[in-house]
């Protein structure tokens, strides 16, 4: 079967939830992603919406964070104060995964202005959840498009922090969570450096070039000695997705 470049960013950000427990689910490309997980690499994973859904098992995928669908289809649903002081805040959620207008070198998302923050060449539609959920969650995967406007060298405004300036920024705010483990595009996956906490090119899809992913990118990437070449989706992967996003059931 063949597949383009969304497919096989969204099946390995799929992959990507294997063996987790829980994971706090943004609207859009992740909510895409990790609904394939349950539906593929994990069955038993725990979506949580910041609405007050847990365990929600919707069987088309929500338009947004109050869809009936995730309140009809999960094992409980509490109160959005509970969600975030008893679940999120104390690291109780295993993964927070995000999508983001923006991305900097560092993990950082802006999903709040483009330009100046007083008068905007865009606004966005805002924070969210998704502050708490790059804080408290114990990892946090982010998946964007890969443009040289999306991920950019340095953010003119952090909705939610990465690894703020660098090494030891999380800590000294007192952030619980480990801070982003994984940036997935339609041209590969990033990972920070585990010195200097900089995102760099861990693998890159089939029949991408190491060249094309730097051209898409805002700052001068750095690729890593052991890079590798994502596994393409497979039949099974991508019967699941197509009938996930062309309206079949997800249950």
């Amino acid at each position: 079967m063949t597949w383009d470049a969304d497919e096989i960013m969204t099946v390995t950000a799929a992959r990507s939830l294997a063996g987790r427990t829980s994971c706090f689910v943004g609207i859009g490309l992740p909510s895409t992603a990790a609904n394939l997980a349950r539906r593929t690499s994990n069955p038993d994973l725990a979506l949580i919406y910041e609405s007050g859904a847990i365990g929600a098992k919707p069987t088309v995928l929500p338009l947004s964070i109050g869809d009936g669908e995730l309140g009809e289809t999960a094992d409980a649903v509490v109160s959005v104060p509970e969600i975030f002081n008893y679940w999120l805040q104390p690291g109780r959620v295993d993964v927070g995964f995000l999508g983001a207008a923006q991305v900097d070198r560092l993990g950082n998302i802006n999903t709040t202005v483009i330009g100046d923050y007083a008068a905007p060449a865009v606004r966005l539609p805002g924070a969210g959840g998704a502050p708490e959920i790059a804080a408290s969650c114990r990892e946090t995967i982010v998946i964007v498009r890969h443009r040289p406007r999306i991920l950019v060298d340095r953010l003119a405004f952090v909705t939610s922090l990465g690894f703020g300036d660098g090494p030891g920024h999380r800590a000294a705010l007192g952030l619980r969570g480990r801070g982003p483990i994984r940036l997935i595009t339609d041209l590969g996956v990033l990972e920070p450096d585990p010195e200097t906490c900089e995102l760099t090119l861990a693998s890159i899809h089939p029949g991408v070039t190491v060249d094309e992913v730097r051209a898409a990118t805002g700052w001068p990437l750095a690729v890593r000695a052991d890079l590798a070449v994502t596994a393409p989706p497979t039949p099974a992967e991508l019967t699941a997705l197509r009938s996930l996003t062309r309206g079949g059931s997800v249950a």
